[in-house]
């Protein structure tokens, strides 16, 4: 039986992680990217980093060390991208595993050796799902965009201007990520690279088969030559027709999901409401041979149902 001083020890331990965790997020992951580096603002005077940067920093070169050459573990520069983080995977990884051993120490503290290990399970889950949430976000957000996009892009080019200009023009004008995928695109060209090729790694990159359209016109366009504004016009009123379709098709789906949902989440919520109510009948799942067993086939029966919902829910068009 654990002494009191021990509990307070694992306590402060558990306290001091979690402080530790936070601190690296604020400064590997929301680090403010358009920061003047001190060299530049003060060229005199030597830069100085603390305890904690240099820490993080050889945590993070370790880790690329690690990764060289493993471009799929886990997560990669392309998934980051996808979802609009301007980060890299090591500094995700370090993350990653600074919550999940905070929360492992979280988790013993409230209920033992299997909420530590649920919490190491569910945290870096939960971080890969988020980053699937913003990718889809991003993605959603790119399409809705691309319309009005080439509406400007019609526009300018009637006006007198250059595809590239014109290019140029409506990144200044739209907003994220339309802007973002523009200004790449356009900083490309300007130092060698083909058109054509950066339009495609931008409809790659954000998985629009609408903007892959777009990049093809433009590709026929400057070989067989033609009013490129037109035929983006009629891109256009096709790429409208289908985000119609889709917002109809999405509107149809929302009950399944919500559905889906509901019947996914309410076994969890349950189970947790089991242990805050009565304690000592949900020791049974968590402390036994055959409550692990009971838990381990639940969690499989939920994902085998989970997967078939999201077949069903997934409607293609």
């Amino acid at each position: 039986m654990e002494t009191p001083e021990a509990a307070m020890l694992m306590m402060v331990a558990g306290v001091l992680m979690i402080f530790t965790a936070i601190i690296v997020l604020l400064v590997v992951i929301l680090k403010p990217g358009s920061a003047i580096p001190l060299s530049r603002r003060r060229p005199d005077v030597a830069a100085a980093s603390s305890r904690l940067t240099v820490l993080t920093d050889s945590a993070v070169g370790v880790i690329n060390k690690r990764l060289k050459g493993k471009n799929d573990f886990l997560i990669s520069q392309e998934k980051l991208e996808r979802a609009g983080l301007k980060t890299q995977p090591a500094d995700f990884l370090l993350m990653m595993g600074a919550g999940a051993l905070a929360g492992a120490v979280f988790g013993f503290l409230l209920g033992g050796l299997f909420f530590a290990v649920l919490m190491i399970a569910v945290i870096p889950a939960g971080m890969m799902a988020y980053l699937s949430v913003l990718t889809s976000r991003r993605k959603s957000k790119f399409d809705e965009q691309l319309p009005d996009t080439l509406q400007m892009l019609t526009g300018s080019m009637r006006a007198g201007h250059s595809l590239m200009r014109a290019i140029d023009a409506s990144a200044r004008e739209t907003d994220a990520p339309m802007s973002e995928e523009l200004s790449r695109i356009v900083n490309e060209t300007r130092i060698g690279r083909d058109l054509g090729e950066s339009m495609i790694d931008v409809s790659a990159r954000t998985g629009s088969e609408d903007f892959a359209w777009v990049s093809q016109a433009i590709e026929i366009h400057r070989e067989v030559g033609g009013d490129l504004a037109e035929v983006l016009d009629h891109v256009g009123e096709t790429i409208r027709d289908r985000n119609q379709i889709r917002r109809q098709v999405k509107a149809l789906s929302a009950e399944g999901k919500m559905s889906a949902g509901v019947l996914m989440g309410l076994p969890v919520v349950l189970f947790f409401a089991l242990i805050l109510i009565n304690d000592q009948y949900a020791t049974t799942f968590t402390s036994t041979a055959p409550g692990f067993l009971m838990l381990g086939t639940a969690a499989l029966m939920l994902t085998a149902g989970g997967f078939w919902l999201s077949r069903l829910i997934k409607p293609k068009y």
